[in-house]
């Protein structure tokens, strides 16, 4: 299969990450249609526990934990995705010119692409969630997002801050959106360092661990270990990788690359830009919450949108289906 987008494909869909967990997603996916009850069952087969019921039950600070949130939050892309498939007919082999996710959210694309089972997928965001939160003790790392700056100027605000220590541009969210990651004191300085340089806002984000830079090099090996054993088949459709912002096909390198996402920045404003250059217009986001949504529009207010994580969500989309 060519790494580019298929003809006449003008739809990505995209699928969310960290950050859009909120108790209660999922609820009315499962109760409305069994296929995305029979994902829930599944990912609570993987795991040996009922994930199931801190999605719907909480407390909130137990499913925001990241080894809890990185599998919920794929658990309800994919119900979302087979509900899609068996309601509205949706076959992303046909319908789809990419598929991306932002972070874990790679892991759900992959498994709604056939890539990964979505036993493995849960298993593996499991330990890729522990690993990323044991990578560093709670309290030295943290993450800030800069605002209004653009991508360079964030990077040599982060090279400015590092002073010997960790500061690295971990998101690439959307102009003037970046988040960088590393060591505390060195996040605190790029804080003051991008204000003196005209950020509109900089601030420290209420996440637990450092993600995307070097100090989660134990998360990668981590990983690295748990895909040797996992079979990776080719995508249906391309996947553009967040650390390429380009589309890949090769099992073995979406496995690499895999690894490479735990410590490199998710590029995902070039991802948009790459996917709305091949030709698409629309960009579904399938799974909890409307982060991704909003990306877009800060990318190209003319693109459409599609949001599908609630069964009302699902009864939407056919509708504009069945009209469009």
């Amino acid at each position: 299969m060519s790494d580019d987008a298929r003809p006449g494909s003008q739809t990505a869909f995209v699928f969310p990450g960290q950050g859009s967990q909120a108790v209660g997603m999922g609820k009315t996916l499962a109760d409305s249609f069994p296929v995305a009850k029979a994902v829930f069952d599944e990912v609570d087969a993987a795991l040996g526990e009922n994930l199931t019921r801190v999605m719907w039950e909480g407390p909130a600070e137990e499913l925001t934990l990241t080894a809890n949130a990185q599998p919920a939050l794929m658990a309800v892309s994919l119900a979302a995705m087979r509900v899609l498939e068996s309601e509205a007919g949706v076959d992303l082999s046909r319908d789809a010119a990419f598929v991306a996710g932002h972070s874990l959210g790679e892991y759900s694309a992959l498994a709604a692409a056939g890539s990964l089972s979505v036993a493995d997928a849960a298993r593996l965001l499991r330990i890729r969630g522990r690993a990323m939160q044991e990578a560093v003790p709670v309290g030295e790392g943290a993450m800030a997002a800069l605002l209004g700056l653009d991508y360079d100027q964030a990077v040599a605000v982060a090279a400015e801050a590092s002073q010997g220590e960790v500061c690295e541009a971990a998101n690439d969210n959307a102009p003037g959106q970046v988040v960088v990651s590393g060591s505390r004191a060195a996040v605190e300085r790029a804080i003051e360092i991008a204000k003196e340089k005209g950020a509109m806002k900089a601030i420290l984000l209420p996440v637990s661990a450092p993600f995307h830079c070097r100090l989660m090099t134990p998360a990668a090996n981590a990983m690295a270990r748990a895909l040797a054993e996992i079979e990776v088949k080719a995508p249906v459709v391309p996947l553009v990788a967040n650390v390429r912002a380009a589309p890949v096909t090769d099992a073995a390198e979406i496995t690499r690359l895999l690894v490479e996402q735990v410590t490199d920045t998710v590029r995902w404003r070039e991802s948009l830009i790459y996917m709305s250059a091949a030709g698409v217009n629309r960009f579904v986001e399938v799974g909890a919450g409307k982060v991704l949504s909003g990306l877009v529009r800060r990318i190209d207010r003319k693109l459409g949108v599609a949001n599908v994580g609630t069964a009302e969500d699902v009864a939407a989309f056919i509708a504009a289906h069945r009209n469009g």
